[in-house]
């Protein structure tokens, strides 16, 4: 990870998300972005992409095909699953008709095989971004949630209730913060694992099951709030 901040200037074009393991190339491609007027964030493995992409907006999102502990495939996946408008680049060696497709089934709105121009890249960034910038992201930017008689305040991790008030953990507010966002869907386990711990193993499982029992546990003053145990999937919060 390199020279990763969470906000951008003021003047900044937009914030994009790098992931490439070609320590050469990343640099190269960020230094040009930046040098056009974007914010870049640039990560060489997939999973510690992932936890970073749950603590930030980001305005498109540039993916290597092939990385460490999670190929740009599983991680276009996943970004879905929580963000189904931001725009993903694929940027890989591949150029089979199969692996395009593979590349648009898996989330992707572009795919631009290696050896590419940075000129071609960025007039593809800005195409677009010129299409999307702006949209979709209310829901990724929202920092309060009403839960029944509960207001979640994700930012200041505050969850309010009549009766009682409680400041949440990190890892418990970015735990509620997913579920919230998923109202009423299923949210896989390892997704949770993988955006809150950056690791998916079975260890770090038994504690994201603690963490679902504290938050029940804070959840009780209201009967009609519940989060639902989805067996060999995940979590479902709802509120009946």
């Amino acid at each position: 990870m390199n020279d990763n901040k969470a906000e951008a200037p003021v003047d900044s074009k937009g914030t994009l998300l790098l992931v490439e393991d070609d320590e050469n190339l990343g640099f190269v491609v960020q230094d040009a972005l930046k040098r056009k007027g974007y914010t870049v964030h640039l990560f060489r493995d997939g999973k510690e992409c992932l936890q970073h992409f749950n603590h930030n907006t980001y305005d498109l999102c540039l993916l290597d095909v092939m990385l460490p502990h999670k190929d740009g495939l599983s991680l276009a996946e996943d970004i879905r699953l929580t963000d189904a408008r931001v725009p993903i680049i694929f940027l890989t060696a591949k150029s089979q008709t199969e692996d395009r497709i593979a590349g648009f089934k898996a989330g992707g709105d572009d795919y631009i095989t290696k050896p590419f121009s940075h000129e071609e890249l960025i007039l593809r960034i800005e195409a677009i971004l010129r299409r999307t910038q702006g949209k979709g992201s209310e829901d990724r930017n929202r920092e309060v949630f009403t839960l029944g008689e509960y207001t979640f305040d994700e930012r200041n991790k505050l969850l309010k209730h009549p009766a009682e008030e409680r400041r949440l953990t990190k890892k418990e507010a970015a735990v509620l913060r997913l579920l919230c966002m998923h109202m009423d869907q299923v949210l896989p386990r390892e997704l949770v694992l993988n955006m809150v711990w950056g690791d998916d193993s079975y260890f770090l499982g038994r504690s994201l099951d603690v963490f679902i029992s504290r938050l029940r546990k804070y959840l009780h003053h209201d009967e009609r709030v519940r989060i639902v145990n989805v067996h060999g999937v995940g979590f479902k919060l709802q509120v009946e």
